[in-house]
């Protein structure tokens, strides 16, 4: 029976390089798949690519593949990311002048978007807000993005084409791995069964270093080895859409079945019904099954029909936020520390702040703390404002920068920042109204 080995490279857009060129290397991989993309991200990106119609992608995505391409091309692996953001094209222009400067010849380069729907929106201001059920049109002139995650169907007619190494806009993180799978098996587009079984796979593999151990440690219960040199896992599956998840013998963390449980239900809202662009898939009789130490069989992923809508991020502008940090430490840091807080308040308070917000880090800033203040060896109060305007919240950090010789004694360490501010909220768009678009390059 026919197998295939899919790797995840990375996990968000700033993830580590080393664990994906190991895979590359040792893990006889047939495809190597980057998930670098959030909701936030995108809009960022959009934010960019107006400033600058040649940026807007992956801001490592150069590093990424002047590192990546000669083992892609050693190795036969074909390569397939959302490091396109909000600008694919651009992308694709990059990595094949990244190839050329190496002299790569051979590679046939995809750029699938589509995935901008600003302008569809345009005459669909009384879509429903999923957060708040308000009207598009509440937010007025503030959108400046709109990006709709698209399933398979752009990334399959890439491979078709004989794509060596694609780059998407914003897609479905699950379907950058169930594409393959779909193309090496001639799955249908209506087995539901078997995308639901794909997207289980696509889902454990996503955030890479999560499946072995990241963000799933602890020191006492959940203690995770060598967890420095984490390894990023990989899946060998079948034709049936069965297998397995493991990571290169030698690498740090773990995969057992506790690591891939955790990462099945990570930003699952219903387990038995997770919408995606391809599929409903139902999680909630998947199984885990221990072959082998760091060697994890999955089972029992299922899949319906999926809904007729995709689901879009839409980034606005939401205004700018100013902060401004110092740090007590000692005798009666903490009253020290909150007195600083009041006094930035009263200071902030002659000004049209929409919100102040101060809180003391390492005692309220997460969780309040309800033993003896004088126990706390050291505090760093933190305040933070939103305005309509840049000048306005950069007086935050001003003011808690005046603390040095006008607040309570022994404060140091001043940082401060301010920015504007990038809010996404979501709606529901027919999926006639957005269709992926392939263009390709080769180098």
């Amino acid at each position: 029976m026919k197998t295939i080995r899919i790797g995840s490279g990375a996990g968000y857009g700033g993830d580590r390089l080393e664990p994906a060129l190991t895979l590359l290397e040792k893990g006889n991989l047939d495809y190597l798949c980057f998930e670098c993309l959030a909701e936030r991200t995108i809009a960022l990106a959009q934010k960019e690519k107006i400033a600058n119609p040649e940026k807007g992608y992956n801001h490592l995505l150069e590093y990424r593949m002047n590192e990546v391409l000669p083992l892609t091309k050693q190795t036969q692996t074909k390569i397939i990311t959302n490091m396109g953001a909000a600008n694919p094209l651009a992308a694709m222009r990059k990595t094949a002048e990244i190839a050329q400067n190496q002299g790569i010849k051979g590679l046939k380069i995809a750029a699938v978007y589509g995935d901008d729907v600003l302008d569809q929106l345009t005459d669909l201001k009384e879509l429903r807000i999923l957060e708040t059920g308000m009207p598009l049109h509440t937010l007025g002139d503030t959108i400046i993005s709109a990006n709709a995650y698209l399933g398979v169907d752009g990334i399959l007619q890439a491979l078709k084409s004989g794509a060596d190494i694609i780059l998407t806009g914003r897609v479905s993180d699950p379907a950058l791995f169930l594409a393959p799978m779909i193309y090496e098996f001639g799955w249908e587009m209506n087995d539901y069964g078997k995308l639901g079984k794909g997207t289980l796979i696509g889902h454990l593999l996503e955030c890479a270093g999560q499946l072995s151990g990241g963000y799933f440690a602890d020191l006492e219960q959940k203690y995770v080895p060598e967890l420095w040199d984490l390894g990023f896992p990989f899946a060998e599956v079948d034709e049936k859409g069965n297998g397995y998840v493991s990571k290169i013998e030698g690498t740090g963390g773990k995969i057992t079945s506790a690591t891939c449980t955790e990462q099945l239900l990570y930003e699952i809202h219903d387990p038995a019904n997770y919408l995606t662009p391809d599929c409903v898939a139902d999680f909630s009789q998947v199984e885990f099954k221990t072959l082998a130490e760091n060697k994890i069989q999955f089972q029992n992923g299922k899949g319906k029909k999926p809904t007729n809508f995709y689901k879009v991020s839409v980034g606005y502008r939401n205004g700018f936020s100013g902060e401004g940090q110092i740090s007590y430490g000692g005798y009666d840091c903490v009253n020290r520390a909150k007195w600083a807080g009041e006094i930035v308040r009263k200071r902030l308070e002659k000004w049209d702040f929409e919100e102040i917000k101060t809180e003391l880090i390492g005692y309220d800033s997460i969780t309040p703390f309800d033993g003896n203040p004088e126990a706390i060896p050291e505090v760093r109060l933190r305040v933070i404002a939103k305005a309509a305007s840049l000048e306005m919240v950069r007086k935050v950090g001003q003011e808690v920068e005046t603390l040095y010789t006008n607040g309570p004694a022994a404060g140091g360490g001043v940082s401060q920042s301010a920015e504007e501010i990038i809010s996404v909220l979501s709606v529901l768009l027919p999926k006639k109204l957005a269709q992926a678009q392939i263009e390709y390059m080769n180098s």
